[in-house]
């Protein structure tokens, strides 16, 4: 089933009232798009074709019951459920959430079993798919669990990538699980993820502040002189090239971002406010720190457009390319390091 030349791509639909299934029938109309790769759909035949219908695409899927019946060249969709379900865009479901899951569980195990190459999830709604057995933030959080490694969010794009200490916990508490050994954790997860996703051989990184103007001496706070600062003075040290803490009003309005391969940030929106304004459309969610590549788009569900057939699929495109150049960068890495004599000629 595995094909050298085509890396196989899982896709988990997300919210099946957003704008999920939209963009990725629109990723993979062309027929070109499958020339790099084959798309497994985790889903079922019906459900896609109601979408398909709703958009009038001339797509064709090519439905199977297990992963191990897919077909290069052809748009798979694997029957993760066979019953109808009830599509109603725009609309927040807590049982359109219990689909949600069960996509990105099939998809999971199937990465995990390496039935597929890498994992490209659409977007999902975090309020309608917690439940008794599934109480995770995110796919961020999920994946950390399922998979082994230490995962750091990581939004990449072709100039701009931008690591988080902290993701999705509330602004209050950010600066409270902030410490030496998470900014140690996440600055040596980056580090390792530029070199073997990324192919950047000497990686350098800027690290933000935690409070405004780096604390200003302990004027507006104290946890960068007492934490943050010590702590990168340790890694650098080790011979490794971070810098900061960077006070952040400035930083990208400066462009000093652009004479770095990474920025990491101290909480969610610290990082992703500037990642969206200047890449938005382009940005990709990428789980670094695992040991499977798991990709997304930049955006969520958008319900106030769901259905209406005006969804952007760019994102969704940039998040199926990266994750390709990821699995390729990181499967060159790994040969070239069991072969020192190659990686010497390099």
């Amino acid at each position: 089933m595995k094909n050298e030349e085509k890396i196989i791509v899982g896709i988990s639909v997300g919210d099946l009232n957003g704008i999920g299934t939209e963009i990725i029938i629109k990723a993979y109309e062309d027929p070109r798009s499958l020339e790099l790769n084959t798309p497994v759909i985790f889903a079922s035949a019906k459900t896609m074709q109601f979408f398909k219908n709703h958009f009038q695409s001339k797509i064709n899927f090519f439905n199977i019951d297990s992963v191990d019946k897919i077909v290069h060249g052809k748009v798979n969709v694997v029957n993760v459920w066979k019953e109808p379900v009830n599509i109603e865009f725009g609309s927040t479901d807590k049982k359109i959430g219990e689909y949600a899951i069960k996509s990105l569980e099939a998809a999971t195990n199937a990465l995990k079993e390496d039935q597929i190459d890498v994992l490209v999830t659409a977007p999902i709604n975090k309020h309608n798919i917690q439940s008794d057995t599934f109480n995770f933030p995110g796919h961020t959080d999920y994946l950390a669990k399922a998979l082994n490694g230490k995962s750091l969010m990581f939004m990449v794009s072709q100039g701009l990538r931008i690591g988080l200490l902290t993701d999705h916990v509330p602004l209050k508490d950010a600066s409270n699980h902030i410490n030496e050994e998470l900014i140690t954790e996440k600055i040596a997860t980056v580090i390792k993820s530029l070199k073997q996703d990324f192919a950047i051989r000497r990686p350098k990184i800027a690290v933000l502040a935690i409070n405004p103007h780096a604390g200003d001496n302990g004027v507006i706070g104290t946890e960068d002189d007492d934490i943050l600062k010590p702590t990168l003075n340790k890694i650098k040290e080790d011979g490794h090239l971070v810098y900061g803490p960077y006070s952040a009003d400035s930083f990208f309005g400066s462009n000093t971002f652009k004479n770095f391969d990474a920025i990491i940030a101290s909480y969610h929106d610290q990082g992703l406010i500037p990642f969206k304004t200047i890449t938005f459309g382009e940005g990709v969610n990428f789980t670094a720190g695992l040991d499977k590549v798991r990709t997304s788009p930049d955006h969520g569900t958008a319900y106030e457009i769901a259905g209406k057939g005006i969804a952007d699929e760019s994102s969704f495109k940039e998040a199926i390319l990266t994750a390709i150049q990821i699995f390729k960068n990181r499967k060159n890495h790994h040969q070239y390091s069991e072969n020192p004599l190659k990686k010497a000629l390099k």
